[in-house]
């Protein structure tokens, strides 16, 4: 069974739908909250964190965090957080981590258009994949109480929707829940179906060229 993990651009009407299934599979659709409407990117076969990602205020950039045995022995490390343009996965910068599942750990925030946190602070960028465009601002927090601060970042449940696989809520303060691979709004106690995502199968396309411009400052 699929399921769906959202994350919100907080200056933009723009989210990302990260969907996991089937085994070992992933998938990013950009969702314009305004319209409900979606647009599908990437398929990629791993592990992505969803709660160390995000994206930014103008939700234009997708940072993630995801585990590739596949990449084990080469110079990505069988784990690497990454920046990309929504919602393509072509990373525009990336850093090496040696573990995917203990400290330190991967991942980021960003604090402005531009502007990332690393959750592992000590990482270093890969040669190839420099974050120009990008301000790295330094952490000034201890790796525990910064890996705390990201979890908590994102919920993947709300108690609002206790059978919720994910749960938030948007701009408009509408309340949002997914079940499977099936999104919902509730209205008044009713369940508003959005979008059904369940039967959708792996189809890795080449990301756009748009989608591998450099970065600067202001793109």
């Amino acid at each position: 069974m699929a399921k769906l993990f959202a994350i919100f651009a907080s200056q933009a009407p723009i989210g990302v739908i990260l969907r996991r299934g089937p085994s070992g599979w992933y998938h990013v659709i950009r969702w314009d909250v305004e319209r409900d409407a979606y647009e599908h990117g990437a398929w990629i076969k791993g592990r992505i964190s969803e709660e160390a990602c995000d994206i930014s205020p103008d939700g234009a950039l997708l940072v993630y965090f995801i585990c590739q045995y596949s990449r084990s022995g080469t110079s990505f490390s069988e784990a690497y957080t990454a920046v990309s343009r929504l919602p393509w996965l072509k990373a525009l910068a990336l850093w090496p981590n040696a573990d995917g599942y203990g400290p330190p750990w991967g991942g980021g925030r960003f604090h402005g258009q531009r502007i990332l946190s690393l959750r592992n602070s000590r990482s270093k960028p890969h040669p190839d994949f420099l974050p120009t465009g990008l301000h790295i601002a330094p952490s000034d927090t201890s790796e525990f109480a910064e890996a705390r601060e990201f979890l908590l970042a994102h919920a993947t449940r709300s108690r609002e929707v206790e059978d919720a696989d994910w749960c938030g809520r948007d701009y408009r303060n509408r309340l949002l829940f997914s079940r499977g691979g099936r999104l919902f709004q509730r209205v008044d106690g009713d369940d508003v179906l959005l979008a059904d995502f369940e039967d959708l199968t792996p189809d890795p396309q080449p990301a756009p060229d748009w989608a591998a411009l450099p970065l600067t400052p202001q793109n």
